[in-house]
């Protein structure tokens, strides 16, 4: 069994998410545990409030909503029965069997899991301790249940044989695949409460990913005017398609006044995370031999980060942005560190390509340290753009140098 835990500070876009899979005929509430009333007669609005009420008595607490998933072997055919006691045991280990949660039984992976939602505000108002849960409590909890229920041990697995759990449960919206509000709003729901992105732009480099983009309008727009805000579809060119649909049209309402909120509390949030991305750039340059943009995203795509480059329409390259689905945050480059920003990012490229010509150009005559500096300034700032632009094709490069002393050989040899 493996077990994944998310904090969130909203516990309506966790119930929502839930929700809308049982309305889309791919996941069931299977139990309802310390709610006054039975499953079968809580309406969304009575899920929702019992929440909201022990969330409301301690306001300083940011993170209050828990979501929590239990992934088993897809061997494994565990009945609704079984999976409730599974999820009631591994809540009370992990302190967690007073508070108020919904099991939600989901079949839209390969693989058997069930979703619980709740909160970690107890009735005296006290929150329950979430730093390093999953160390303390859940692991621990997770062996014994394994045990216990004689479940399929997740220990001693590769990570390629566990199970496969995407950064986001969804897939991209494809315009005209379902209705257009029901698409956005799934991918809205994962992204707008689990991702931590501190502007607009950071947002929509995520939503892009999924084919939906939020919009203000342009400046002289009535919604740019009203402080309003569209979210659109996506085609496979990254054009929009089909028609905008306001932010409060939907039930979370995702407005613009929201989202600052957001970008606000995230901003502090994401600012432990960033030492996780700096050292997975660091460390593709340290073992790859990256030499081109190409291959440095290809690198970072195998540790779950999406390099995203920003270009003018005349095709330059000015900015870059890292979509980390590990953490779940959203980095500028230059936010990261001058070294990891477009222009950083190049400089570190040519300096390989360098470094690789003059490993396999022993020929060419040692020159002072000056003459050496004034070779590279020129190199990078004049010929960057061909350096990243040539690729993975550097063997056919011949600097003018060697070109140079070459032909001196040949003519001192009488040819």
């Amino acid at each position: 069994m493996v077990a994944v835990i998310k904090t969130s500070s909203s516990i309506r876009g966790i119930l929502n998410y839930n929700e809308n899979k049982v309305k889309e005929g791919v996941a069931e509430c299977i139990c309802a545990v310390n709610y006054p009333l039975e499953l079968e007669k809580l309406s969304f609005t009575q899920k929702l409030n019992r929440l909201l009420k022990l969330s409301s008595l301690n306001e300083n607490a940011k993170r209050n909503s828990v979501h929590i998933s239990l992934n088993f072997d897809p061997s494994e055919n565990h009945s609704k029965e079984k999976l409730i006691e599974i999820a009631g045991t591994y809540m009370e280990k992990i302190g967690f069997g007073k508070q108020p949660y919904l099991v939600y039984q989901h079949h839209d992976a390969g693989h058997p899991h069930c979703h619980i939602v709740t909160n970690n505000i107890q009735r005296d108002g006290k929150r329950i301790d979430l730093h390093l849960l999953g160390i303390r409590k859940s692991e621990p909890a997770r062996k014994e249940i394994e045990e216990m229920f004689g479940l399929v041990k997740a220990e001693g697995r590769s990570q390629k044989e566990q199970f496969s759990l995407n950064p986001i449960d969804i897939g991209r919206v494809q315009y005209g695949k379902a209705e257009s509000r029901k698409a956005i709003n799934s991918v809205l729901n994962q992204v707008l409460f689990d991702y931590k992105y501190s502007s607009l732009p950071e947002l929509n480099a995520v939503l892009n990913l999924y084919n939906v983009h939020a919009d203000r309008g342009s400046e002289d727009s009535r919604v740019f005017k009203n402080n309003g805000l569209l979210y659109k579809i996506l085609d496979k060119n990254s054009k929009p398609i089909g028609v905008p649909i306001k932010a409060s049209e939907f039930y979370s309402r995702p407005t613009l006044k929201f989202l600052e909120g957001k970008f606000k509390t995230n901003e502090t949030d994401k600012e432990s995370r960033k030492k996780y991305v700096r050292n997975a750039i660091n460390l593709a340059f340290y073992r790859e031999n990256i030499i081109s943009l190409e291959k440095l995203s290809k690198v970072l795509e195998g540790e779950s980060i999406h390099m995203i480059l920003r270009k003018s329409k005349e095709g330059q390259l000015y900015g870059v942005t890292y979509v980390d689905h590990k953490t779940r945050s959203v980095f500028n480059g230059s936010d990261l560190g001058k070294e990891f920003s477009a222009k950083g990012i190049q400089r570190s490229c040519a300096l390989n390509i360098l470094a690789f010509e003059k490993k396999h150009q022993n020929s060419i005559p040692t020159s002072s340290e000056h003459f050496q500096n004034m070779i590279l300034k020129d190199y990078i700032n004049e010929n960057l753009a061909d350096i990243l632009l040539r690729g993975e094709k550097i063997t056919d490069y011949v600097s003018k140098q060697f070109k140079k002393k070459k032909k001196r050989r040949l003519l001192a040899k009488g040819f």
